[in-house]
Formats: C-alpha cells, sequence, structure tokens
C-alpha cells in the first residue's frame, strides 16, 4: 500500500473534468405545470398578458379623483357622495363612473371606475348613512392602485433558463395562465457500490458485514438535485466485475457515481476499473482535501465516472464539490448561492498544509452573537457528525489553521455544503 502520487486541488481537479467531459445540453420537454417542480427550466418563460390586466384597487376603501382630496385631515374632511360600489369580478360596464366630488366604494382586487384614479383606505374616510362620506387623509393620484402591468407585462422573463422551478414560480405561471413548462429532461445518474462486506438496508447483518448508507444518501442527492437516479447494484471488490457494471451503467446513463474502492489498498479496484473500460479513463485521481481525499474521477466517451470514497461524509463532500458542478453545468444552472454566516470557534481548528479541510460544525446563538462549535475534522465514516451539525466551515489551502475565538465564516448546511 502506497499513498498517492499525485495530488491536485479542487480547483485542478474541476478543470481538467469539464476540459475531458463532454456535456451535451439535455433534451427539452414540455411538462404539465405543477410536475414542472423542481426541475430546470429550458428556456425563458415570457408573460403572454399583463398582470394586473386592469388598474385595481390595493386596498378596501373608496376610489376617489385624487385632486378631491388635497387638503383633507381630522380637523378638515373633504365630504363626497357615494356614487355605487366595486367589488373584484365585477365587469366594467357595471361599476358606476364618478365625477367631481364624488367616490365609489370599492373592495381589494376591485376595477377602478372611470373617472377615479386613487383609493382612500377605509380607515381614513368617515361613513355618513346618507350617502356620504368625510375623507380625512389626502391622497396622491394612483395611491393604493395597481396598475396595468405593474406585476408582469407583456414579454416580461417570468421563469429564466437554467432556474430550478420552485413553489412561488409555480404561483406565478399560474397568475398568467401558463399550464406547460419547458424543463430539461432529467440526466439519469447511475449510482454503484462497490465492497463484499455491503449488504442493503433492511437486510440482515451478519459479523464483520457493514449496512450500505452511502449508495441511498448518493441517491437521495442525485434526486435532490434535479436528476433521475438508476442504483446499479453493489458488487464485489473484483476488477471484471466492476468494470462490467460500469460499462453497463454507461449505456443507460449520463454520468455514474461508483462508491468504495478508490482508495489505495488491495482492493480499491474502481479505478483500474474505470481505465479498462474506455478512453481517456481516470482524469484525475487523489484530491488535496479534508476529508474524501481518495476522490477521484474518469472520463468514458465523453461521459463523467465519479469515484466517490465509501465513507458517507467523504461521499457527500466529493459530491458536492464535483459532481453537482457537473449537473449544475449540463442544466445550463446558475450555482446555488451558499448561506454563509460569522460566528465565533469555541475551539481551535488546525488544518494540514496545501489541503482543503471541510469541517463539520455546530452553530448556536447565545448572547452575545453566534458561535460555532467544531465537530469533528476527520472520521469521514461518521454520519453523526452530519445529523449533528447545522453547518460546514471550510478551511482554505493557505491556511494553517483558526484559532479558539476567532470570527469565521460558516456555510449552513440547509442551504447546501
Amino acid at each position: 500500500m502506497t499513498g498517492f502520487p499525485t495530488l491536485v486541488t479542487v480547483d485542478e481537479a474541476l478543470s481538467t473534468l469539464f476540459d475531458k467531459t463532454k456535456i451535451h445540453e439535455p433534451i427539452v420537454e414540455n411538462v404539465p405545470l405543477e410536475e414542472s417542480l423542481g426541475r430546470i427550466c429550458a428556456e425563458d418563460v415570457l408573460s403572454p398578458v399583463n398582470v394586473p390586466s386592469f388598474d385595481r384597487s390595493a386596498v378596501d376603501g373608496y376610489a376617489v379623483k385624487a385632486v378631491d382630496t388635497f387638503g383633507a385631515s381630522p380637523t378638515n374632511p373633504v365630504t363626497l357622495s357615494i356614487a355605487g360600489s366595486s367589488h373584484a369580478g365585477m365587469k366594467k360596464d357595471e361599476i358606476p363612473e364618478i365625477g367631481s366630488g364624488q367616490a365609489v366604494e370599492i373592495y381589494t382586487g376591485a376595477a377602478i371606475p372611470v373617472g377615479a384614479d386613487a383609493v382612500v383606505m377605509a380607515e381614513y374616510v368617515r361613513k355618513h348613512g346618507d350617502g356620504f362620506v368625510e375623507v380625512i387623509r389626502q391622497v396622491h393620484p394612483f395611491q393604493n392602485v395597481s396598475r396595468v402591468g405593474e406585476d408582469y407585462r407583456v414579454g416580461d422573463v417570468v421563469v429564466e433558463k437554467g432556474v430550478r422551478i420552485r413553489s412561488w414560480h409555480i404561483g406565478a405561471l399560474a397568475s398568467l395562465n401558463i399550464t406547460r413548462v419547458p424543463v430539461y429532461r432529467k440526466l439519469r445518474v447511475g449510482v454503484l457500490s462497490t465492497g463484499g462486506e455491503l449488504v442493503e438496508p433492511g437486510e440482515k447483518v451478519e459479523e464483520g458485514q457493514v449496512v450500505n448508507s452511502s449508495k441511498p444518501m448518493l441517491k437521495a442527492l442525485v434526486i435532490e438535485n434535479g436528476c433521475d437516479a438508476v442504483d446499479l447494484g453493489t458488487v464485489e471488490d473484483e476488477l471484471d466485475v466492476v468494470a462490467s457494471r460500469i460499462a453497463e451503467g454507461l449505456k443507460k446513463c449520463d454520468m455514474l457515481i461508483v462508491t468504495g474502492g478508490t482508495s489505495i489498498g488491495e482492493r480499491d479496484v474502481v479505478p483500474e476499473a474505470v481505465n479498462r473500460v474506455g478512453e481517456p479513463g481516470v482524469v484525475f485521481h487523489g484530491v488535496r482535501i479534508r476529508p474524501a481525499k481518495p476522490t477521484g474521477a474518469g472520463v468514458v466517451d465523453g461521459k463523467p465516472v465519479f469515484m466517490l470514497s465509501g465513507y458517507p461524509v467523504s461521499a457527500m463532500i466529493g459530491f458536492t464539490l464535483f459532481v453537482k458542478p457537473l449537473i449544475e453545468k449540463a442544466y445550463n444552472q446558475r450555482p446555488a448561492i451558499p448561506h454563509k454566516i460569522r460566528a465565533r470557534l469555541t475551539r481551535r481548528v488546525p488544518n494540514q498544509s496545501l489541503t482543503r479541510s471541510f469541517v463539520r460544525v455546530k452553530v448556536e446563538k447565545t448572547a452575545t452573537g453566534f458561535v460555532v462549535e467544531p465537530l469533528m475534522l476527520t472520521g469521514s465514516g461518521l454520519l453523526s457528525t452530519l445529523t449533528k451539525a447545522n453547518g460546514i466551515l471550510v478551511v482554505p489551502e493557505n491556511v494553517e489553521g483558526y484559532d479558539e475565538g476567532e470570527e469565521v465564516e460558516v456555510e449552513l448546511l440547509d442551504h447546501g455544503l
């Protein structure tokens, strides 16, 4: 067993991977609106109409000519006669026009009467039973009025190409009566586990065996990132078997993730299997990160094959650093902006020279501000450090570590690594 002959930085590895991979834009398909949730928008979706399509009231109150209210106050009210009312859903010809000295009782969402150009909120009006109201606060033209096209105008971009469609996009598209949305066909990402010691969740665990937690986690990450996860099973650490399963997976998937068998032990046969399947084979193996140093990737006929550690935490970091960026690139997707917070360390965090470290941490709010407690830097198989953590502290390659009490920037896990 020997060490890695060459270690590359994250940036070097990504650059090599992007250079060697043939990334083809996925097929575009039009799906029903409600089925587009979580999918990646394939084209700019433009508004076909103005929203609102008419001037409407933004409040409950009285539609008026703004000029009639100038100077109105509690001690100097303006008296107006009530010409009628306007309710949401009424047609234009059902709503009375107003002239000088008149007002129309109006409700939120209702059309502004012809002749009116503002709405006085109900709380600034005193109503009299004889068909008159007293306005006690002046309004300016178009105050409390939602103008035509205020929300969207014809031709406005509602959802941009490369954006993941979320619940608020669904609402906006529905308001425009858009019922089908152009999205990218989901990429098919195969996930293969290697290791004779592994059993699937739910199976009986014999002495020396381990429940396979990395594959279900990676499949979940694939789905979370807008792709279809293809379970390629779990195989023994045998070169011929691993190579055969990789070749089989590449026939039906856009990219593969192989977990386990990528370190430097006698049974770590995945790199050799990738080289055997096709050209150019392994493009990097061994990255200056901790944990997940054994991470690697290969390319076979333009398709990427990611070689991730069998340890769950390392596999997650490898996925986030290498698989996710390639998925985003294939989807023309804008990388998510991580949610970060500044907090003070409760104890020192050392770092190895020229290594980018990912420290699982717990951020808590105290009376004096946020503090961050490092959970563990090593222990790449300890999933408990992820379930207990709510953030990741990234220590760059050129930093020797952080001291106790030092203020650091933490990326919150709920918003991505």
